[in-house]
């Protein structure tokens, strides 16, 4: 096999895809001196045989036929870069029924039928691999599995999405409207035509459900994780964080309690100005994971794009290649636990959580209404830090009053905008962003 090399088939010849052909023949004398034989893209399947994707592929077959690629003899390593739930899950478990190593970088299929796929490449003695799912090129899940494995993780706090990052960017320094910001990003390729799994939160649900299993061996899927998006977020926001010292970035968090159960959740955040994810900016992607024995620990870097993701993909076919050189298959469990260990644990609800709030309240400016609003959030135990409003409206306008509160319990806090939005004189519902001072 040194001699031959490793053969590659890749279905889907998308960005990414376009980016892991690019990288192959670019670095190919690299990746042989580090391997000591040459790994070879040999087959590419995909639907599009016309478009020019401005790469050679001469000497490699392409054409429309996958299960001839998931047959084929010389393709030892099957890449999954079609995306989405059910044809790519198709495609996985295909190649590991026909006992093929798989490399993909889908963390949407992951977060949902990892349980099922990873079961089946263990039956079958094969390897799956992802790291290009979470953070694009960041080496983020090799350093969970490997890296960082002699630790109990205790935190982690992940720009996980460079599209919402880039929207939460630009909104803060331009001091544009949300639906001008994301129309840009739609332009300039950051943002899809239909942007909601990226501004939802959900495609950050999804890699911290793999972040989650790696770092405290815990089942759950996507559909598990408490989620909001960055929509509701107004202009006038970001100017009163700047004021109090914080900026806001949607984060997916995780922590592990003493008790045994673990904090998961995605939504907007305000972290404070001095925090090293403030300074992240952009599409740009990081992570910050806390371990006991390490300490804190950041990773940052491009969380997506053709060549950084092909990177990580490339890297994944080159470990899955060495292991069929030694003849050996998983000596590290894909989710860094060995199967048994992976269990559902409980999770934190999030009334349990303590912390301090960003409250905006949209009320008319007659006297009185701020001693209501004071006082529901009195009578619900909740203390107020500051209060910013925002202009002066009377009483048939309303005018933005915000208020930061001192840490009090989620349930107390929603209980307490659950009167406040119901007074005649508060116009909209309530804008709460949860502040996260432990970065």
């Amino acid at each position: 096999m040194p001699g031959e090399g490793v053969g590659v088939g890749l279905v889907g010849l998308g960005t990414i895809g376009v980016g892991v052909a690019k990288v192959l023949e670019r670095n190919a004398g690299v990746i042989r001196e580090r391997l000591g034989f040459p790994l070879r893209l040999v087959r590419v399947a995909d639907l599009d045989l016309e478009r020019d994707r401005g790469i050679d592929l001469s000497g490699v077959r392409f054409d429309r036929d996958t299960e001839g690629l998931l047959d084929d003899p010389d393709v030892q390593i099957v890449v999954e870069l079609i995306g989405g739930y059910d044809a790519a899950r198709r495609v996985t478990l295909g190649a590991i029924e026909r006992g093929k190593h798989v490399v993909t970088a889908n963390k949407a299929l992951l977060a949902l039928h990892g349980g099922e796929i990873f079961e089946a490449a263990a039956r079958a003695g094969v390897d799956v691999a992802f790291e290009a799912s979470v953070g694009g090129g960041i080496p983020i899940l090799r350093s969970l599995r490997e890296g960082l494995s002699a630790n109990q993780i205790e935190t982690i706090h992940g720009i996980m999405n460079g599209t919402t990052n880039y929207v939460l960017t630009e909104m803060e320094r331009t001091g544009e409207p949300f639906e001008v910001v994301l129309k840009r990003a739609q332009e300039l390729g950051y943002a899809e035509a239909d942007p909601s799994f990226d501004v939802d939160g959900i495609d950050a649900a999804h890699k911290l459900t793999l972040l989650v299993a790696m770092a405290f061996g815990a089942e759950l899927t996507f559909k598990d994780i408490p989620t909001e998006g960055i929509r509701a977020l107004e202009p006038l926001d970001f100017e009163a964080a700047e004021r109090l010292g914080l900026v806001c970035k949607l984060l997916g968090i995780a922590k592990a309690h003493d008790d045994g159960r673990i904090e998961v959740r995605v939504h907007p955040t305000l972290i404070p100005a001095t925090s090293l994810l403030a300074h992240v900016e952009g599409a740009m992607n990081a992570i910050a994971v806390h371990g006991n024995a390490v300490g804190p620990t950041l990773f940052y870097g491009a969380g997506a794009g053709e060549l950084p993701t092909a990177s990580a993909v490339v890297a994944d076919l080159m470990e899955i290649a060495r292991e069929l050189q030694r003849g050996t298959a998983g000596p590290v469990p894909p989710l860094a636990y060995v199967p048994q260990s992976l269990r559902p644990k409980p999770l934190v609800p999030l009334g349990e959580l303590v912390g301090r709030a960003y409250l905006r309240f949209t009320a008319l400016d007659r006297p009185g209404v701020l001693s209501h609003i004071a006082g529901a959030l009195g009578d619900c135990g909740v203390g107020i830090e500051s209060v910013l409003q925002q202009g002066r409206g009377g009483a048939v306008e309303s005018v933005p009053v915000v208020i930061l509160t001192h840490p009090a319990p989620e349930s107390a806090i929603r209980g307490a905008l659950a009167e406040i939005d119901s007074l005649a004189d508060v116009t909209a519902p309530t804008l709460f962003v949860r502040i996260e001072d432990e970065l």
